[in-house]
Parts: C-alpha cells; structure tokens; sequence
C-alpha cells in the first residue's frame, strides 16, 4: 500500500540531504614527489678540450749528398725502418773511378816524397862534411817537407773519394717510419735539389701541438691563490686525445711543453702533449681535440644539470629540509664536468638536492623525496629522511 507525502515533504528532504552533504571533511591533499640526491663534497679535476694537431717527435729528411742517378728504391714507402737500413743506390760508377783516381795520385805523392826524403838525407850528410852549400840543404829539406805534406793531402782526398762512394748508398738517418719517395728509378739526384728524397718521422711517441687562452691560465692562478682550486704540475698535467670520430685514445699522455711567451695575434700560449702511439694508430697531421686536466677543485659537489635553476641572482637549487619542506638555495656554480655542473659553494655536506619533480616542488611547501635515479659520482641517494 503507497504511502502519500504531505505536499512539499519531498523537498524538505532534498534540502536536508544536500545539508548533510556539506558538512562532510574534504580529502586530504597528496604530498608531491621528487626525485632528490644527497650533496657529497669531493676532489673534483678541472678539465678543459682545446683543439689540437699532432706532429712527430723527430722528422729527418732524407737527402741525396753526391750527384748521380738513382738505381733502385730499396725500401718500402709506408714501412718501419731502423737507422742505417738502406732506402736508395745512387749509380756508384763516377765515385769509384774518383776513387780509384785519387789512390793514384797518393801513390805518386807517396813516391816523390820518398825520393825528396833520401835527397834531403844525403844532402844533410854532404852539408855536413862541406861538400854543400848549407842554403841547397835546407831546400833538400824543405822539399821533402813539401812532399810529405802532398802525402797528406792525397791521402784526405782518397778519403774524401771513398766517403762520397758510400753515400752512393742512401740509408735511413732515424729510426722511423718512411714516407712517400720524391723520386723514381732514373732520376738525377744531386745535394742541391730543392726536395729531399723521401722524409722519416718518428711518431713513437706522437706530438700533439695545442693552445690555452691565456684569460684561462689567469682565472685558474685567481682560483688557485684562492685555495680552492690546486693546480697540476706541468710534469703530472694528464692529456687525453678525442679522436675525430668521438671516442677517446686508449693511451694518455703527458704535457710535455710550455711556450714562455704569449702569442700577439691569438692571446694565448701554446703548449705541447707527449702521447704514446705503439699501434701508429695516431698519425702526424691529423686534427684531434685535446682534453688536457689542468686543476683539481678541493671540496666541491657535482650535480646533475636538472638540479640547477637560474634567477635574476644568479644559480640556486632547491634542497628539502629536515622538516621535508622544499627550501631554495643560492649557490656558487663553477664549470661543467661531463654532463653535470660542479658547485663551489652554497650547499651543505649531506644536503638533499632536488633534481627530479622540481615542477611540483615550491618552497615551503612538504614534500616526499626519493632517490634520483643517475645520480653522478659525487652524489648519493636521497639519504636519510628521504621519505
């Protein structure tokens, strides 16, 4: 059996259950989560990439030093040779005969000098006894002096004659690696010819030439009275090479020089590596870049590049708070260091720095943080009171 409400009770009872509706709590608000590491005071090496070159260590140009045509190329272009090896013959002949023709003019010089001494000797036994004027001695003598002296002089040209025969054989001067020969079989050679015939280089080690501007090498003295920033020593300064295609050389090297002038027309100072290359895998001429650690920064901290912000007031940082309340800090931002920044100061040893999330993030305001997945070396995660 249907019950009849008075008229209006329907709407009394709408009103009633809208009111009791009103009354009831609103959901608490979610707390925002962000990814956070903890700031770890390290030693962190400044380093900086600069192009460079590289060039040999010793180039010797090979050179004709008689006058001849040139019979065979013995060696190898490209290959590794050890000093003395034969590279080129030179036409022997002309050399030989001026050899053979300067042992014939010693020989003769060698038998009037005899004669000129048995006639000085009897010359000296008559002057003795009268039987000569003393003034035809002395010139006995004197010739015999001439003709020893002719001795000499044919003997310097037999050898003279025989140095020149052996450079008939052309060898390598240096220990190295051989170039392309400048000249074919056939060819006239002669000690005056504009190129040399081929050149050797030693590139075991390799040189890689370079330049650091000098308002760098002036911030890094600023840094480095300041006692934040040691700097490497010119005999222990690492260099590593960057090949063209990116990756980085097996093999490290040293700085091995240092210009003591600056140059006028760049403003900067040049500089050289030593870098070893047993594999000849670094050749001379090939245009490399040249990352060279100069410093080493005391105390820093490495963050990752979504932790830093910039103002107005220059770079800061949101860190939470023991209290898990985001606080905004102002800090000391130095160079980058692969894909993080180095921070010099304005943080605090343990400090949790925010990285990830930094949208939901305001300052004041409670967060929950969790660690920051690809936190760099220097950082850990998000420590204690991460939530």
């Amino acid at each position: 059996m249907m019950t009849w409400l008075p008229r209006g009770a329907g709407t009394v009872l709408l009103v009633l259950g809208i009111g009791a509706c009103s009354h009831s709590a609103p959901p608490a608000p979610s707390i925002p989560e962000v990814g956070v590491v903890t700031a770890r005071a390290t030693d962190i090496p400044v380093t900086r990439s600069y192009p460079g070159r590289l060039a040999a260590t010793l180039t010797a140009q090979v050179r004709a030093r008689v006058t001849g045509i040139v019979l065979q190329r013995v060696y190898k272009e490209g290959s590794d040779l050890k000093a003395g090896e034969v590279m080129f013959r030179i036409d022997p002949a002309p050399l030989e005969a001026t050899l053979r023709a300067a042992q014939g003019q010693l020989g003769q010089a060698e038998a009037a000098a005899h004669d000129a001494k048995l006639r000085a000797a009897r010359s000296q036994q008559l002057g003795a006894t009268g039987l000569m004027a003393k003034q035809e001695v002395d010139d006995a003598v004197a010739t015999a002096a001439q003709a020893a002296a002719a001795v000499k002089s044919a003997a310097a040209n037999v050898e003279n004659a025989r140095i020149s025969l052996g450079y008939a054989t052309v060898t390598a001067p240096i220990s190295g690696r051989a170039g392309r020969a400048s000249v074919t079989q056939g060819a006239l050679v002669s000690p005056t010819d504009a190129n040399p015939l081929a050149t050797v280089q030693v590139i075991d080690p390799i040189y890689a030439n370079f330049s650091e501007p000098m308002a760098e090498v002036e911030r890094l003295r600023k840094a480095e009275k300041s006692g934040g920033v040691q700097r490497v020593a010119a005999d222990q300064a690492q260099v590593q090479i960057v090949l063209p295609d990116g990756s980085v050389y097996a093999h490290a090297g040293s700085l091995d020089f240092t210009d003591l002038a600056v140059d006028p027309a760049t403003g900067a100072v040049d500089l050289r590596a030593l870098i070893p290359n047993p594999d000849h895998a670094l050749l001379p001429g090939m245009f490399v870049t040249i990352r060279l650690t100069l410093a080493t920064v005391h105390d820093a901290f490495l963050l990752p590049q979504g932790a830093i912000q910039r103002g107005t007031q220059g770079a800061y940082v949101y860190v939470v708070g023991a209290d898990d309340k985001i606080v905004r800090q102002v800090v000391d931002l130095g160079d980058q260091h692969g894909a993080d920044w180095i921070v010099l100061g304005g943080l605090a040893q343990g400090a949790r720095v925010v990285v990830s999330g930094i949208q939901k993030a305001k300052p004041g305001e409670k967060v929950r943080a969790v660690a920051y997945a690809g936190a760099p070396a220097s950082a850990a995660s998000a420590g204690p009171g991460a939530g």
